[in-house]
């Protein structure tokens, strides 16, 4: 992923993501009500390219590594990086993971979100829920002087407590003027272990969080991840800055908050 190379950025820099970031919150916001039944994950796409070109940002995922679309919407049993497509119509009792990264004046600000078509089963709604917790876990963990190994452990503690698996085959990672970059941030690992965080450090939290094996495997299309027993997965994702005493979010909007102590 990138350079290893850890860039720390500065307090300008840091606003410049927040800028970005908060463009990406008020994006999904913008396509929270257009999840429902009927709809497909095309349409969604194009909304989203189409709000993002109208503000004169770029879609960083169009055309990255050749992902053919500007958005990544992933369905019940897919992990991460699924193609929209206008054959794939939104049902309800579905869950989807709609991942953004509008580029703005240079800067990527990237977040996902989990969304509910309906009315999901029971088992979805607590891996849904159990995902959002652990990432807050993991934001938690986040403060100057922590290492990478306090966030994965964060969240795999929790998630293995409710029953679940974290996925191992994709991580956060280092983002700011590069889509992907210095640190890994996997979601699993061992406290006191792994690269020391200091303030200016500027990285994506996005555990991915399976009802069965967290084993995945990877569609002809070369993007499409899949749960190898294909039972469900869930994944959100904040962009934080390190702080000498915690994180900052750097994804939020008003209707978007997350409650960190």
């Amino acid at each position: 992923m990138g350079s290893e190379t850890i860039t720390l950025l500065s307090k300008r820099e840091i606003e410049k993501m927040r800028q970005a970031g908060r463009m990406a919150a008020e994006l999904l916001d913008t396509l929270t009500p257009l999840v429902k039944p009927g709809v497909s994950t095309l349409e969604l796409n194009d909304i989203a390219e189409q709000w993002t070109r109208d503000r004169g940002y770029v879609s960083a995922p169009l055309g990255y590594h050749g992902f053919p679309k500007s958005i990544c919407t992933s369905v019940n049993e897919v992990i991460c990086h699924g193609i929209p497509n206008a054959k794939e119509i939104l049902r309800d009792g579905d869950i989807i993971n709609i991942d953004v990264t509008p580029i703005v004046d240079g800067y990527h600000g990237d977040t996902s979100r989990m969304f509910c078509v309906g009315t999901p089963s029971p088992v979805a709604q607590k891996l849904v829920d159990v995902t959002e917790e652990c990432l807050r876990r993991g934001i938690m963990a986040v403060k100057a002087g922590a290492r990478i190994g306090d966030i994965g452990a964060a969240i795999q503690d929790y998630a293995e407590s409710m029953g679940f698996s974290v996925v191992r085959d994709f991580v956060g990672h280092g983002v700011s003027r590069t889509f992907h970059t210095a640190p890994q941030v996997p979601h699993y690992g061992t406290r006191g272990k792994g690269k020391r965080l200091r303030p200016g450090m500027v990285f994506t939290i996005e555990p991915m969080i399976n009802e069965g094996t967290w084993e995945a495997e990877i569609q002809d299309d070369g993007w499409t991840a899949l749960t190898k027993d294909r039972k469900l997965s869930a994944q959100f994702e904040h962009t934080i800055a390190v702080t000498p005493d915690g994180a900052d979010i750097l994804t939020l909007s008003d209707r978007n908050p997350i409650a960190i102590p």
